[in-house]
């Protein structure tokens, strides 16, 4: 039996895999911060012998070359990506043999974008799973619209090609493995389920009930804004990501905070919403880590702006980094950390804002008849 690690990268909405036969490791679809994956291996005392991409990402940068580099892996995508540095093209049908007890074969998957791969798990006992990248997710699929508007109508058509050529090709019990779908502005709808099997997928995923232009249509009809960033990856990944960074950033005293703030640059808060409500530094911008901090500062924030970050703590601005590090925020400014009132010193000062609660914005809706918090 092989046995399937999951990374989780739950601030993106993404999985990370890591497959073993209990020697050797494949390693699919790494998020960039590749720590993870090797302090992974390490505890497990494996090898890991490939590393493969489902798909040239749109929504983090990958780690997938740099932990090649690192270990000495074969780094293998799509022959047919152009992309910036050496690997191995894989085409449909090729069979990866990672050990004996343990190999992985390429099924061309087209739909999220144009050459989308997806990678069947096999033992010694015949296939185990699908490692399904952005193509079938669970309870929906991946978008299309990510390479251009002009090319979603194709792509959806494909995706559905895509899905019904992986229920043919795997018994109903093959679990499913997708990176995005738990949470990811890449999925087409909400994805539903932690886990899920071909056979469940074909009683509940649209993509494997419906007609093709029924299912092109509602997929279509449905796609919603995604994060500005977006823009930026596929052209990171396909140059090669440079190995990734986390030294602390320069620390940023009162003075210097004061004079960011007053020249306009981004200076993010990233403690609680709530502390931040209670007090904070006058002129800063709450992204806290309770949310979905990257994406959000990844949408707002002009790409290569200058950043600096506040937190409680050393621990706070290295978390935020982090999660920075993976949709290609390399280059922070600076960071500080401690409460409003030592980061504004002599040179800044601290403010408030009121809370808010359902009934006060029911008060607003209503004219603000009753008054309240919300209403003055």
């Amino acid at each position: 039996m092989i046995d399937v690690e999951v990374i989780e990268t739950s601030s993106l909405g993404d999985r990370s895999y890591l497959a073993t036969d209990g020697e050797v490791a494949v390693v699919i679809d790494p998020q960039r911060d590749v720590d993870r994956i090797l302090a992974l291996a390490g505890r497990l005392e494996v090898r890991i012998s490939h590393v493969l991409e489902t798909h040239v990402h749109n929504d983090y940068v990958s780690g997938g070359l740099e932990l090649a580099r690192l270990t000495g892996a074969v780094y293998a995508l799509s022959a047919e990506d152009d992309v910036g540095f050496d690997r191995t093209g894989l085409v449909d049908g090729e069979v990866l043999e990672a050990s004996p007890r343990m190999r992985l074969r390429v099924l061309a998957t087209p739909g999220h974008t144009f050459h989308h791969l997806s990678y069947v798990l096999e033992g010694p006992d015949g296939p185990q799973g699908v490692f399904t990248g952005g193509s079938l997710l669970y309870g929906t699929t991946g978008r299309t619209d990510l390479l251009g508007d002009e090319h979603a109508d194709t792509l959806a058509r494909a995706q559905h090609a895509s899905a019904r050529s992986l229920a043919d090709a795997l018994p109903d019990g093959a679990q499913v493995w997708p990176t995005h779908g738990f949470g990811s502005f890449c999925a087409a709808s909400p994805a539903s389920g932690d886990d899920s099997t071909l056979g469940h997928e074909k009683e509940v995923n649209p993509v494997l009930r419906l007609a093709r232009d029924e299912f092109v249509r509602e997929t279509l009809s449905g796609l919603g804004a995604y994060p500005a960033y977006y823009a930026h990856m596929s052209a990171l990944n396909t140059a090669g990501p440079v190995p990734v960074d986390l030294r602390p950033p320069t620390t940023a005293d009162p003075a210097e905070l004061a004079r960011r703030l007053r020249d306009g640059e981004w200076v993010v808060d990233l403690r609680h919403r709530k502390a931040y409500l209670d007090s904070h530094l006058a002129g800063t911008v709450s992204l806290g880590l309770d949310g979905p901090m990257a994406t959000w500062l990844g949408w707002m924030v002009p790409h290569d702006a200058p950043i600096t970050l506040l937190g409680e703590d050393r621990a706070q601005v290295a978390q935020a980094q982090r999660e920075l590090v993976r949709i290609g925020v390399d280059h922070l400014v600076g960071a500080a950390t401690g409460e409003p009132g030592e980061l504004a010193g002599d040179h800044g000062r601290v403010e408030s804002l009121p809370r808010a609660g359902f009934a006060d914005l029911a008060v607003v809706l209503d004219g603000g008849a009753r008054g309240g918090p919300a209403a003055r």
